[in-house]
């Protein structure tokens, strides 16, 4: 088995963390379930850093962000599935 690109905790997460060094646009991830240790494939379409995010699915402004299966903030931009996600397109919603 090869080891993973992308770590998703629950199933209904919308994003997912890098977890390898050196993630380019075009890479067909493994990304790995967490809950339950399921997997899939999906394409990331940008250079990633590792710990940062990955969308699993389109996302629009106004959408909430979903790790752990928790609410992690607001999407400020939209992001495209396989898309990198971070400071740039995701706020807390706390202020």
């Amino acid at each position: 088995m090869t080891a993973p690109h992308l770590l998703v905790h629950e199933h209904d997460d919308n994003v997912g963390v890098v977890v390898v060094e050196g993630l380019t646009a075009g890479t067909k991830m493994l990304c790995v379930v967490t809950a339950d240790n399921s997997s899939f494939e999906l394409e990331s379409k940008s250079d990633v850093p590792i710990g940062h995010k990955i969308a699993l699915k389109d996302l629009k402004e106004g959408d909430t962000a979903m790790k752990y299966g928790e609410d992690i903030g607001k999407m400020v931009a939209g992001v495209e599935k396989g898309g990198h996600v971070h400071t740039h397109n995701l706020k807390t919603k706390r202020w």
